[in-house]
């Protein structure tokens, strides 16, 4: 009788025991599975941490770095090479970093190196922000209709102006080139601005209006350097048309005795 008593009393302990170490393992699974997703949380922070270090000191080193030389191409070599102006004056015949994605032209603005003279990458086009300034419109609201009074003249400029941007192959056919430009004249008011706005949008181009007074700058060479780059400006927005207010700022008479501001507007 004792011996089965003794008996189910250590049977219910070994019971009681496995159900405790069942409850233990249990919990110590638990513990490890949250523990390797600690770690991975961990490792996934580490790596994040190394790029943004790999990160800070590629910008340091970029930092660090000199300054490079803005230079442009005149011509392109073989053997990966062309040869550059340098904006001090020199020109020298240099290598092409071959990292360097699409291809050179003649007339390209790129950046050299201070040592070597490499050309290291390719810079976009100089613009001067006054060229930017200027209003731009690449639909303007104004149509034909709204214009009033002008019927002679609304059709000459449609077909000086509407008809080569429209039909360019009748003037193809027939042989003959296109005129570039028209000039608008008359006193304030009389709807030369809205001509021009009219026949832009016609054309669905972009419309650029320049006033001839803001091209006359202070330096040699400035004037003339800014409608090059609104003819450039014009070319990247193309179809485009330029309306050049009061051109009389610098479309005057030629004059011998001229003083250097009348030479500089003469020049643009």
């Amino acid at each position: 009788m004792d011996e089965s008593r003794v008996g189910a009393d250590f049977s219910r302990y070994l019971m009681d025991r496995m159900r405790q170490l069942e409850e233990r393992n249990l919990a110590l699974r638990e513990q490890k599975d949250r523990v390797e997703g600690e770690k991975r949380v961990m490792e996934n922070q580490k790596l994040k941490f190394e790029r943004e270090v790999r990160k800070l000191r590629s910008e340091l080193e970029r930092l660090r770095s000199g300054p490079l030389i803005v230079g442009t191409i005149l011509d392109v070599l073989d053997d990966n090479r062309v040869v550059v102006k340098s904006s001090t004056g020199p020109r020298f015949v240099v290598n092409v970093s071959q990292f360097i994605e699409g291809d050179l032209r003649p007339g390209t603005r790129v950046a050299l190196n201070q040592q070597s003279f490499s050309v290291m990458f390719a810079l976009p086009s100089s613009h001067d922000p006054a060229v930017f300034g200027m209003e731009i419109e690449s639909a303007p609201d104004v149509d034909f209709g709204q214009i009033g009074g002008l019927e002679d003249q609304i059709s000459e400029i449609r077909e000086i102006v509407e008809l080569p941007l429209k039909r360019p192959d009748l003037f193809v056919k027939v042989g003959i080139e296109p005129p570039k430009g028209v000039l608008l004249y008359g006193p304030p008011g009389t709807g030369k601005t809205l001509l021009a706005k009219a026949v832009a949008r016609s054309t669905e181009a972009t419309f650029l209006r320049v006033v001839g007074s803001e091209l006359v700058q202070k330096y040699i060479g400035e004037g003339a350097r800014m409608v090059r780059e609104l003819f450039e400006l014009a070319q990247n927005k193309a179809p485009a048309i330029i309306f050049v207010d009061e051109l009389d700022a610098i479309g005057s008479r030629r004059m011998d005795g001229a003083t250097s501001g009348d030479r500089e507007v003469q020049r643009t």
